[in-house]
């Protein structure tokens, strides 16, 4: 057997700038070295953030103390957010030679870059050509915060960008520019493309007021400015040619193939790729995007992923990135909330984050109405509490509403026990649970063409958690019985709340747990029935209970087990509204509906009811692409953002954790009122 690999001990070294400390998974970023505060006689190294004056003690020490100074800098694929906003990046520079934006002498990243021919084999070559063309298809960026181009701008022919940066910024002098290298450079994209529109963009922090422009006001004549931060692969999509000095949009112009003229040296000139007016002295051996992707991307870069804490390669950074980034977009502008209990407030900052959102939660709904009206705001409530009031005031209100529910991936235990929920849907037409008008989710089900990698995603998605026996509430239970019989189909009878919307909404002649038992029971009078009561109805917390006459109907009750294991047990489910008949068709069950449940009338179920709107006949994976993956968004333990399939890990991973006890009476007021209360942010992304 081989030996496992030997990792090395963690050099000590001291983080010379306190502000490095609050670099969120700085240890994770950094396992080779143990981090300290202060210098000792043990330190073998000093940590500090790039070239900044708050490490210039640092330097000093390790100059005098012969140590070397290892420069940090947040990576290329950084966040959704500027790091000046508070934003966490995903990624991590660790440069032990210099920094990369510093040209008077070389770096790590130079270094990778020159003696790419040694390292970078046809291997990572094609990793690199795979990122390239993920980053240029998603349109991904440094930072992802950017708006919309507006296409009204743009002038018919050919069109020229020029790149604007902060006075000040590090990477100018360090590049071996100065401001008269910004002049240089718009006279030079003016005179060399006098037939061009000319386009200069402000850097985003810029465009949000917190620092100055580089290029003067009294030299944009004749130009077109964009003083907004807009999305950089829109920008680069509408032109022709690129001039910069240090910027690392060049960077991202290279990546989409485009010409790029630099007036400075950044780490992307001199190696071929660019038109070069500033000459490092170094560097001059030719390379190609893929080489210089390969070692700025994978090679220079280290990547943690937030929802997980651990380390992770290029690929799943940039995949979280995407999702973050479109998340954020999704969640974007003002939310006037009403109808929220207290309890519920604080999940639902959680899940509606987003860096380009806020939330305001409004009690009274004519209130959260006027509110939305004056501020352009969407007016969002919890659809399961939907009062006269809130239908008032949403009927009343001429702009965009959403409703809010639980997801179905939901939690570990109940909601009515107070546990917080770690996902929603979010819909914009109706609800699921309501079938009598169109609901986000049944329009994605009718509509929705899924791709290759979407269908893929959603087996896989579906085989874990059939594998997991993850459900909506993840509520261990008792073994099933030996003693059902296995010559006679075992139908499994869900019963529900009866007060619940979907049955309320869903149900005609059939709306009770003894009605649905009578039906099952007239249906397959041959069957074994077994039933099985809500867990909220057990818990005493909503109506629903049978009585003596409509359980002698049944053959076996299966309250106190695993919904799970009672749906692989039998062979068929019957419901009437129920989310475990969906569970049911997961696991490839038979399931029979006797109301209008979201995954019902597409050819998968046995129906007693009709569906007009639901034409389609879909498949499994179309089901559980739009349940599980477009419609909700979740959010980890943790309170980072995340996908259906790290939530699902996540519940796995607490299966070897009791569930806490469901709060008493007084504990459930009181942690309410914290909830109402809690103004901690979630985590910035």
């Amino acid at each position: 057997m081989t030996a496992a690999p030997i990792r090395p001990e963690p050099t000590p070294a001291w983080v010379c700038a306190p502000g490095v400390w609050k670099v969120p998974f700085l240890a994770q970023f950094l396992p080779d070295h143990e981090l300290r505060r202060l210098p000792g006689s043990d330190v073998r190294a000093v940590l500090g953030w790039g070239m900044k004056p708050t490490a210039e003690a640092g330097r000093r020490w390790a100059a005098a103390n012969r140590r070397p100074y290892v420069a940090l800098e947040d990576g290329f694929l950084r966040s959704v957010g500027l790091g000046e906003t508070g934003a966490a990046s995903l990624s991590l520079i660790v440069d032990d030679l210099g920094i990369y934006y510093d040209a008077t002498r070389p770096s790590r990243l130079e270094h990778l870059i020159c003696t790419a021919d040694a390292w970078c084999d046809a291997g990572l070559r094609a990793r690199a050509g795979g990122l390239i063309d993920r980053i240029v298809a998603a349109g991904i960026s440094k930072t992802n915060m950017g708006g919309p181009l507006d296409p009204a701008i743009l002038k018919p022919g050919r069109r020229v960008l020029v790149v604007d940066q902060t006075a000040g910024d590090a990477s100018i002098g360090y590049g071996l520019a100065d401001p008269d290298s910004f002049r240089a450079m718009l006279a030079a994209a003016k005179a060399q493309n006098p037939d061009a529109q000319i386009i200069v963009k402000r850097h985003p922090a810029v465009a949000a007021g917190r620092k100055q422009g580089c290029i003067d006001a009294a030299d944009l004549d004749g130009v077109t400015l964009i003083d907004a931060d807009v999305r950089p692969a829109d920008l680069l999509a509408a032109v022709d040619a690129v001039y910069c000095v240090t910027s690392a949009l060049g960077f991202e112009a290279l990546l989409r193939g485009l010409p790029v003229s630099c007036f400075g040296a950044p780490f992307y000139s001199g190696w071929g790729l660019t038109t070069d007016a500033v000459d490092t002295g170094r560097r001059g051996v030719a390379r190609d995007i893929e080489q210089v992707a390969a070692a700025a991307l994978i090679a220079y870069s280290r990547y943690v992923d937030p929802v997980t804490g651990r380390r992770c390669e290029a690929e799943q950074a940039l995949e979280r990135l995407i999702a973050l980034r479109d998340r954020a977009n999704r969640l974007a502008g003002g939310w006037s909330l009403t109808g929220f209990a207290p309890a519920k407030r604080g999940a639902i900052r959680r899940l509606l984050n987003s860096p380009k959102a806020t939330h305001r939660f409004i009690g009274s709904p004519r209130a959260a109405a006027r509110h939305a009206a004056e501020t352009g705001r969407r007016l969002a409530w919890w659809a399961g509490k939907e009062t006269e009031a809130v239908r008032t005031a949403a009927a009343a209100f001429d702009g965009p509403t959403v409703r809010i529910e639980d997801g179905f991936i939901r939690s570990q235990g109940l909601g009515s026990d107070f546990f917080g929920a770690l996902s929603v849907a979010l819909d914009d037409l109706g609800v699921y649970y309501d079938p009598r008008t169109p609901s986000r989710l049944e329009t994605l089900i009718q509509t929705a063409d899924l791709t290759p990698d979407q269908a893929a995603r959603a087996r896989r998605l579906c085989d874990r958690v059939v594998e997991a026996g993850v459900s909506k509430y993840n509520l261990a239970g008792a073994p099933i019985p030996t003693d059902w019989p296995t010559d006679r189909e075992r139908v499994l009878v869900v019963g529900q709340v009866e007060n619940d919307k979907s049955i309320l909404t869903g149900c005609e002649a059939i709306r009770t747990n003894a009605g649905l038992i009578a039906a099952v029971r007239a249906d397959r009078p041959d069957a074994f029935i077994v039933y099985r009561n809500h867990p909220d109805v057990l818990a005493g917390n909503r109506p629903g209970r049978l009585d003596a006459g409509a359980l002698g109907a049944v053959d076996a009750v299966a309250d106190g087990l695993d919904v799970i294991d009672c749906i692989h047990a039998c062979d068929r489910l019957a419901t009437l509204t129920s989310l475990a008949g969906f569970e049911a068709l997961l696991r490839g069950k038979a399931v029979s509906t006797y109301g209008r449940p979201f995954y019902a009338g597409w050819g998968l179920t046995e129906d007693r009811l009709t569906f007009a709107r639901r034409t389609r006949r879909a498949g499994l994976d179309d089901l559980i692409h739009a349940a599980l993956i477009a419609y909700p968004v979740y959010v980890a333990p943790t309170g980072w953002p995340c996908e259906a399939e790290d939530l699902v890990e996540a519940l796995i991973a607490a299966r070897g954790r009791p569930t806490p006890a469901p709060p008493n009476q007084v504990a459930r007021w009181w942690k309410g009122i914290r909830s109402s209360l809690d103004r901690t942010p979630p985590p910035s992304y």
